[in-house]
């Protein structure tokens, strides 16, 4: 079943939190989506901050590019939430207030309601409310019991003697230093390692 939402911009937000192939692979399915939906995709916002943070420059640079009506195209739910509550429901203002419009492609009564009348148009974007609200706190909850679950293996294994610490990725801080040192920006070195502004501080920190 397709749906077409007319005359409004679909901006796509996509987290990749570990590496380019990731995002790229986010990327073609929100493209494939979009086209079987004759919809275009304006603009892409890549981010690479943790899900568990409202901290995220993309996210808020998408936001204040977004016109009313908008789209914000996301692939999952988790995207955008895994965030606390208080920072869940400031992130659900922001995007009420230019009356953006969320599609996720995991949720289809995001993207099902677009040729409905009032009446049923609004039925569904209070449903579509309560699921994100219950999806993000689903994704918080298991985000929380793997922060839980990883603390008691590190607590198991400093007991038992084997834990030696987060171990540093050293190729990784190499290229980045590289990059830097050519002259590449923060922004591009993101782009092309798919790494964070956090990871690039402490590689800056531990030079070649």
């Amino acid at each position: 079943m397709t749906s077409t939402v007319p005359n409004r911009f679909v901006r796509a937000y996509l987290r990749a939190s570990t590496s380019e192939q990731d995002a790229t692979r986010a990327q073609n399915s929100m493209e494939a989506f979009a086209k079987e939906r004759e919809l275009t995709i304006c603009n892409y916002y890549i981010e690479n901050e943790s899900g568990s943070r409202l901290d995220r420059p993309e996210l808020f640079r998408l936001l204040k590019d977004c016109q009313t009506q908008d789209i914000l195209l996301i692939e999952d739910v988790d995207r955008l939430s895994r965030l606390t509550m208080d920072d869940w429901n400031k992130l659900k203002k922001m995007i009420h207030q230019k009356d953006i419009r969320v599609m996720a492609i995991n949720v289809p009564t995001t993207w099902l309601s677009s040729n409905m009348n009032d009446f049923d148009s609004r039925m569904f974007a209070a449903i579509n409310d309560m699921l994100l609200d219950m999806l993000a706190a689903v994704a918080r909850r298991d985000y929380e019991q793997r922060r839980e679950r990883q603390k008691q293996g590190i607590e198991k294994a400093k007991k038992e003697g084997k834990y030696k610490g987060r171990q540093v990725n050293q190729n990784r801080y190499d290229a980045i230093n590289r990059l830097l040192d050519s002259g590449h920006s923060w922004s591009q070195v993101q782009k092309v390692l798919g790494c964070s502004r956090g990871t690039i501080s402490r590689a800056i920190k531990q030079p070649i």
